[in-house]
C-alpha cells in the first residue's frame, strides 16, 4: 500500500519501488500498473497457445500458400467486423463493452472445439482467420483501455513498462504449447486451456475496474459513428494506417518465407522416412521459434525500450524496426538457409513485438477518446490485415506468375521497407504537431 508523509503527500509503496527497476513509476501508480501488467500478460499467454495451435492445423492441411491466403481472408472478414464493433461500442459503456467482447471470443473457442471433435472440413483455415481477428481485437481493446485511463505524460512513462506484460506472457504461452505438443496433446485440448487464460484475463479487467480508481463515474457509450470514418477524416490516422499496412506486408511476406522453408524441410524428411510426423515437426518447430522470439522480446522490452523512449523519443522507437528488417531481408536475399532465416525472423519479430509495439501504442496518446476505441479497432484490425491481403497478392503473383523463390520475396520486402521509412517520417511530423497542440491546450 502507498504511504503518506506528514504533509499528506503520497509516498512510494513497495509495489512502486519494485516497478521502478523497469520504468519511471511514481508514488501511487504501482498498483494500477501491476494490474495492467498482469492483464496483458495473461492475455498473451492464452493468445500464444492459440497461435501455436493454428500452425499445424493449417500448414499440414494446406501448406504455406493457404496460410498466407487465410491471412488475407481476415482482412475481408474485418470489413464487416469493424463496423459491428463500432455499433456495439456506441451502445455499451466501456465496462460492458470489454466484458461482452471477451465473452464472445471465449464462446468462439468452444465452437471451434466442438467443430474439431465433429471433424468439420476446413477447420484449420477458419481457425486461422479467427485467431488473427481475436489477436488484433483483444490487444487493441486492451491498449484502447490503457490509452483511455492514462494521460499522454503518464503513457509515455508507463506504457513501456506495462508492455513487458505482453512480452513476458508470450514466451510462457509458447513454452506451454511446445511442451504439450511434445507430449502428444490434441490441438483442440490446447484450445480449452487457452480459453481458461482468457477467462482469467476478463477477471483481471474486472479487478482493475473495481480495485483501483480507474473507473470513477462510468463513462457513457461513445457517440454514433464508425471507426473507418474517423480514420479517413484524419491525416494523422491515415498515415498511421498506411504505415501499419506496409509493416504487415513485410512481416507476413517474411512469415511466408519462413513457412515455405519449414514445410519444404518437413516434406524432404518425410520423403526419406515414411514414419516421420510432419504435424509434430511443424508444431515443435513453431513452439521453439515462438519461444525464442518471446524470450528476446521480453529482454528488449524490459531493459531497452524505456531507455530508447527516454533518450531518443518517438523517433527512436518508430524507426528501429525498419532498420532491423532491412538488415534481416538483406541477409535472406543473399541466400540464407533455414537456420539463418529462423534467427533473422526471431530478431525482426522481437523488435516488432517490443520496440515497435510500444511505438504503436504511444501513437494513440494524443488522440481523442472516440478515436482511441473506434479508430484504433479499425486500424489495428482491418488496416493491419489489409497488409496481409497485399502480402497474399505478392505471394500469389510471386509464385504463380513470376516464379520467385525465397531470395526474390526478400528483395520485394526490401523495396516495401523503403516506402515504410518515408511514411514514418511524415507520421512523426504529425505526431509532434498533435502532441504540441495537446500540450498547448492543457
Amino acid at each position: 500500500m502507498d504511504e503518506r508523509s506528514p504533509t499528506g503527500e503520497i509516498q512510494p509503496g513497495a509495489v512502486d519501488r519494485l516497478l521502478r527497476v523497469f520504468g519511471d513509476v511514481r508514488a501511487g501508480e504501482g498498483t494500477r500498473v501491476l494490474l495492467m501488467f498482469l492483464n496483458i500478460f495473461v492475455l498473451l499467454v492464452g493468445y500464444y497457445i492459440l497461435k501455436t495451435v493454428r500452425e499445424p492445423l493449417i500448414l499440414v492441411g494446406g501448406g504455406a500458400e493457404l496460410k498466407t491466403y487465410a491471412s488475407a481472408a481476415q482482412a475481408l472478414a474485418l470489413v464487416l467486423y469493424v463496423p459491428l464493433y463500432g455499433w456495439v461500442a456506441s451502445r455499451l459503456p466501456r465496462q460492458k463493452l470489454i466484458v461482452a467482447v471477451v465473452l464472445f471470443f471465449v464462446a468462439c473457442i468452444q465452437l471451434f472445439f466442438l467443430g474439431g471433435q465433429a471433424r468439420l472440413p476446413h477447420i484449420g483455415f477458419a481457425f486461422f482467420v479467427w485467431v488473427g481477428i481475436f489477436n488484433l481485437t483483444m490487444i487493441a481493446q486492451f491498449w484502447s483501455f490503457a490509452n483511455d485511463i492514462y494521460s499522454k505524460p503518464e503513457g509515455d512513462r508507463l506504457f513501456p513498462l506495462i508492455a513487458i506484460g505482453s512480452t513476458a506472457g508470450a514466451p510462457f504461452g509458447a513454452a506451454i504449447a511446445d511442451a504439450l505438443f511434445s507430449r502428444g496433446l490434441s490441438p483442440y485440448l490446447l484450445m480449452q486451456i487457452a480459453a481458461g487464460f482468457i477467462v482469467l484475463h476478463l477477471a483481471l479487467y474486472v479487478a482493475a475496474m473495481r480495485g483501483t480508481s480507474v473507473e470513477g463515474p462510468a463513462p457513457a457509450p461513445l457517440p454514433p459513428g464508425g471507426g473507418f470514418s474517423l480514420v479517413f477524416r484524419s491525416r494523422y490516422l491515415l498515415l498511421m494506417a498506411f504505415l501499419l499496412v506496409l509493416l504487415n506486408v513485410v512481416n507476413t511476406t517474411g512469415e511466408y518465407i519462413l513457412s515455405r522453408t519449414v514445410v519444404a524441410t518437413a516434406q524432404a524428411r518425410a520423403a526419406l522416412d515414411p514414419a516421420f510426423d510432419q504435424e509434430a515437426y511443424v508444431g515443435h518447430f513453431y513452439g521453439e521459434y515462438l519461444f525464442a522470439v518471446s524470450v528476446l522480446t521480453i529482454l528488449i522490452q524490459a531493459f531497452l525500450v524505456s531507455r530508447i523512449v527516454r533518450y531518443l523519443g518517438m523517433g527512436g522507437v518508430l524507426f528501429a524496426l525498419p532498420l532491423i528488417s532491412f538488415g534481416a531481408y538483406g541477409l535472406v536475399a543473399l541466400g540464407a538457409g533455414l537456420a539463418a532465416i529462423r534467427w533473422v525472423k526471431v530478431g525482426e519479430n522481437s523488435a516488432d513485438y517490443s520496440v515497435m509495439n510500444t511505438a504503436k501504442q504511444m501513437l494513440w496518446l494524443p488522440t481523442t477518446r472516440e478515436e482511441k476505441y473506434k479508430a484504433k479497432q479499425a486500424i489495428d484490425t482491418f488496416f493491419v490485415r489489409s497488409g496481409d491481403l497485399m502480402a497474399a497478392a505478392v505471394v500469389f503473383a510471386g509464385t504463380q506468375w513470376l516464379g520467385l523463390g525465397v531470395t526474390g520475396f526478400a528483395g520485394v520486402n526490401l523495396g516495401v521497407i523503403g516506402v515504410w521509412v518515408v511514411l514514418g517520417v511524415l507520421l512523426l511530423r504529425e505526431y509532434r504537431r498533435l502532441s504540441a497542440e495537446a500540450a498547448g491546450g492543457s
